[in-house]
């Protein structure tokens, strides 16, 4: 019997620690493994007692690359256990502080983390040293700056933002503020439609699986902040039914849950694929008409091709931040107004990371204390579909030297720019007395 084994100890260019195991017996894949061993943090346990305006600063620290994400989803879900309605400036301004984390997690990721594998080389720090990649590196650095410097802008600061709150923010932005960065936004929509231009002349491997796409779907704007949950398959869904649908289940390789389809469905896509395949008539017409000359056609099942549409979502995300920056209007008040007593309630709600779907659920007591909360993370939906994928790419990689083989199983797994810190948030704990 011929056994091969393809093992990646620790993961390179993926934010968190994880390790691959594919296991190969007479030409044949027998298991597949992506081993997350990352410690989990316990955030759900932290939260429990908690007073509910606490939650958006400690979610927060779930990722340091996407804390919007965490802010904002526990921002609407306690908002929707506590009856509180924001103004729609709010929304808007919520909306714009996303597209920064978008812009600024799409960038590094695509120039920083992905690029590399498909020009060969082993960081962007190598690629730097390149005279002709050295401008394509500066481009990235610079494209992820601006989306920084809009989350700071908003948030108070980049990193873990501290103006966001439930019912809006502590603090607005003032309107001058936001228009000096109308020249770094319009050079980044051009910077943008540059980088899709250049990643679509990138030479991408021939693969493609028939995924259920999972996403938020708005017939009025593409998905972020607000929307149904739609899938490929016609699930579609409110937000607060998500658990009625997906679940969470423990697997011994992983200190991070996976999840799937109750009904039996199985495994499926969250991501820039899946929402670009669902709302690609949200795209702003600049966004549109870009697909359409690089000669991009729907569905896209490649999942290399992740990286051309994080590319269209940053086109899309400067596109529409220049019209909400324009169009913004100092706030009279930057939040909703908060009850005065609290009475116990639920609330649950689902936002568009730049990794896709990201699910909250929390239940508040009368004294405004949390007691119970639930959060799941685009990357532990992602992470059986990752396996999935390996199951089927492998075989046709059995010809290549293993390192070869190796080196190009890394590269599906960063098509879905794991999050593994966020993914290892949880795990169960059963204790029995004797």
């Amino acid at each position: 019997m011929a056994e091969k084994r393809i093992n990646v100890d620790y993961l390179a260019r993926v934010e968190g620690e994880g390790a691959l195991r594919v296991k190969i017996s007479d030409d044949q894949v027998v298991d597949v493994q992506l081993n997350i061993f990352e410690p989990p943090r316990f955030f759900e346990a932290f939260l429990r007692g908690r007073g509910y305006q606490e939650v958006v600063d400690i979610v927060a620290r779930v990722c340091g690359i996407c804390p919007i994400a965490y802010q904002m989803t526990a921002s609407r879900a306690l908002e929707k256990a506590l009856g509180v309605e924001v103004p729609e400036g709010v929304q808007k301004l919520r909306r714009l502080i996303y597209l920064g984390e978008w812009i600024e997690s799409h960038s590094l990721h695509m120039y920083m983390l992905h690029a590399p594998d498909f020009l060969g080389y082993e960081s962007a720090i190598e690629m730097a040293e390149i005279p002709e990649l050295r401008p394509v590196v500066e481009r990235g650095l610079r494209m992820k700056k601006i989306g920084n410097q809009l989350m700071g802008l908003i948030g108070g600061r980049e990193i873990h933002p501290i103006s966001p709150c439930v019912g809006g923010f502590t603090r607005a932005p003032r309107k001058d503020d936001l228009q000096k960065l109308m020249p770094d936004l319009e050079w980044g929509l051009e910077a943008a439609v540059e980088t899709v231009r250049w990643a679509a002349g990138l030479d991408y491997p021939e693969f493609e699986n028939d995924y259920e796409f999972v996403s938020l779907y708005n017939s009025e704007e593409y998905p972020i902040t607000e929307g149904t949950i739609r899938s490929s398959t016609g699930l579609d869904i409110p937000v607060d039914a998500y658990e009625e649908h997906f679940r969470e289940e423990h697997v011994a390789h992983s200190n991070a849950l996976h999840s799937q389809r109750v009904d039996g469905g199985g495994c499926y896509l969250v991501g820039p694929l899946a929402r670009m395949n669902l709302n690609f008539e949200q795209f702003t017409p600049t966004t549109r008409s870009l697909a359409d000359e690089i000669g991009l056609s729907m569905p896209v099942k490649n999942p290399f091709f992740s990286l051309i549409a994080r590319g269209l979502e940053v086109v899309h995300a400067f596109d529409e931040s220049i019209q909400l920056v324009r169009e913004y209007e100092e706030l009279r008040t930057s939040r909703g107004v908060l009850p005065q007593q609290v009475a116990p309630g639920e609330g649950a709600h689902v936002t568009e990371a730049p990794r896709g779907l990201i699910f909250h659920r929390y239940r508040v007591d009368e004294h405004g204390l949390i007691a119970e909360a639930n959060i799941v993370p685009p990357t532990s939906q992602n992470l059986r579909r990752i396996e999935e994928d390996l199951w089927q790419y492998v075989p046709g990689l059995l010809s290549l030297p293993l390192e070869d083989a190796t080196l190009k199983c890394e590269q599906l797994v960063r098509c879905y720019d794991p999050c593994i810190s966020c993914a290892a948030h949880f795990l169960k704990l059963t204790f029995e007395t004797v």
